[in-house]
């Protein structure tokens, strides 16, 4: 897990974590079909994610599993990922891995260092999704 410069960014330098080129990121065929998780959608995209474990706590890590179904011949091509607190102005103190998987992708090193709300964000080809969640 690498270790951020500076627990405190600006919120649109808040995305990290790019992968390109991938193989598996052809246009989607019409029958995509998402795992089961919490459902985030655009008009070029469809996004499932889960985390593990699925309650997050504060202080310890987590990952985020997700998968992908591009509309209409979209080319997601680079993913970005990251999560803030956008009260505070701030996100999380590390960069999570991203990797594909056979399903989607995983990205490992989440946590989130603090109570409260957050907005996890998938950047994908340029179409941003997001997601908030509470932590109590």
């Amino acid at each position: 897990m690498e270790k951020r410069r500076g627990a405190f960014r600006r919120p649109a330098a808040g995305l990290i974590g790019a992968l390109a080129g991938l193989a598996c990121l052809t246009p989607a065929a019409p029958a995509c079909e998402l795992p089961a998780g919490r459902r985030l959608e655009s008009g070029r995209l469809a996004l499932s994610y889960r985390t593990v474990p699925a309650s997050i706590v504060v202080g310890e890590p987590f990952e985020v599993l997700f998968a992908l179904c591009p509309k209409d011949g979209f080319k997601p091509g680079r993913i970005k990922l990251d999560a803030t607190m956008p009260e505070h102005r701030h996100g999380m103190n590390y960069l999570p891995s991203l990797a594909p998987t056979a399903a989607g992708y995983r990205s490992e090193g989440w946590i989130f260092h603090m109570p409260g709300r957050w907005e996890i964000v998938f950047e994908v080809g340029g179409e941003r999704l997001a997601d908030s969640v509470s932590i109590e």
